[in-house]
């Protein structure tokens, strides 16, 4: 039974979320501050977080970062802003989702069952060889630990970063959308956060730099996506 923790500092709003996820047959923990909540999380695993993002202690994006630091559970932000930017923020900090108030908590738990859905079926593509070379790159893939090196060096990954490099190295040439690569980062393609996938993409080529200044093994074709090219010889 999937186990919600939720981060929420308004009792009527707890309350109700809390009601109708138990209806639907979660196992639910309540905290009102941050700082208890990752407490918790680091000692016991959940399967989502639905967080506030004005919280008493913290912002949920500081939380959001703090959790970021030694999980990669899904999250879900509450909140009042309904400004593009903060959400894209929040997309950007690793949330898997963003709901403004007021909200149905009938809504919220769809949502939920949603993402659960999505991270459950997100599998790393099926590529023949787990090692894809070329004169300037080279990259290996170990599927059972989630894991990607680069010229021989481990790369230190988020799972949408692991999920969005893995998909790129599967189809060398290939170009994906920026709804395919949020599809398989196992991230909702329908909230409209497709711009997202440019800050995780940034972040992906400043760690392939860090091993390697001269190769960019990302290309952008503007317009349509981004696609890995291995370096012709």
């Amino acid at each position: 039974m999937p186990h919600i923790l939720i981060l929420e500092d308004e009792p009527s709003i707890a309350e109700s979320l809390v009601f109708v996820l138990q209806a639907e047959g979660f196992n639910t923990h309540w905290e009102t501050l941050a700082s208890k909540a990752l407490a918790h999380l680091s000692e016991q695993p959940v399967d989502l977080v639905i967080m506030d993002v004005g919280l008493p202690d913290m912002t949920g994006f500081e939380a959001c970062k703090q959790l970021r630091k030694f999980s990669e559970v899904p999250v879900m932000f509450l909140t009042a802003r309904g400004d593009e930017l903060d959400r894209v923020v929040g997309l950007e900090i690793g949330a898997d989702d963003y709901v403004v108030k007021p909200f149905s908590p009938r809504e919220v738990a769809a949502r939920v069952k949603a993402i659960l859905k999505r991270t459950r079926q997100v599998q790393t593509p099926a590529v023949v060889d787990s090692t894809i070379t070329s004169d300037r790159a080279e990259f290996a893939i170990d599927h059972d630990r989630k894991t990607i090196t680069y010229q021989q060096q481990l790369l230190q990954l988020t799972r949408y970063e692991y999920c969005l490099l893995a998909t790129l190295l599967a189809q060398p040439g290939r170009v994906f959308s920026r709804e395919q690569l949020l599809t398989a980062a196992g991230v909702t393609v329908d909230a409209g956060y497709d711009r997202s996938i440019d800050s995780h993409i940034k972040t992906l080529r400043a760690k392939l730099r860090q091993i390697n200044p001269a190769a960019e093994p990302i290309k952008t074709q503007r317009g349509f996506g981004y696609c890995y090219q291995p370096e012709s010889h």
